[in-house]
């Protein structure tokens, strides 16, 4: 794709497909980051990095615009079902990492996208996962009784393996046509 042409404007099939992937994502990832697997991490963890793997996906082929509008109405959705299922304080925390994130993630990917076909989703997602962890961890944890520094640490390290791990899925899910063509 040259840079002189517009992004396909996604189908309705195609965008309740994201945004329903991204509403699922954060919602299994806000129940889930309440449940311990040890004492360095949570199963939060798991379920957290395919948001930033979905807004990619998008924004590597619908561009910037429609991946924010992915992750505004995800996290919509998904803020609402947390509110009525998760604590209020994850339910915030959630919310407001998740906006930084993705506004973040969505953003340096986009300056990325010509270069190398790993390199956005690497970077984008690494940068995401390290604010969405400060910030999330920070405002739902601190203050509690509870080894939170050593789960978002915990967290942190899987979102970056994971994070690595999801290149594969982005590479083949794009396909070459929206790839860059340096391989």
């Amino acid at each position: 794709m040259s840079l002189a042409t517009p992004y396909p404007r996604p189908g309705t099939p195609a965008l309740l497909l994201a945004v329903s992937a991204m509403g699922a994502v954060v919602l299994a990832s806000n129940i889930l980051v309440q449940y311990a697997i040890n004492d360095w991490l949570t199963w939060g963890a798991i379920t957290y990095p395919f948001a930033f793997l979905v807004s990619e996906l998008v924004n590597r082929r619908f561009g910037p615009t429609q991946a924010q509008r992915v992750a505004w109405v995800g996290f919509a959705v998904a803020v609402v079902a947390s509110a009525l299922l998760a604590p209020p304080r994850i339910a915030a925390a959630s919310g407001l990492a998740f906006a930084c994130s993705q506004m973040l993630d969505i953003s340096v990917f986009d300056k990325l996208r010509h270069s190398q076909w790993w390199r956005a989703p690497l970077v984008a997602t690494v940068l995401a996962a390290c604010l969405d962890t400060a910030v999330f961890w920070s405002i739902g944890f601190a203050g509690e009784d509870l080894p939170w520094m050593t789960w978002a640490l915990g967290d942190l390290g899987v979102k970056l393996t994971l994070g690595v791990f999801l290149l594969l899925p982005f590479r083949l899910l794009m396909g070459r046509k929206y790839q860059s063509p340096s391989f």
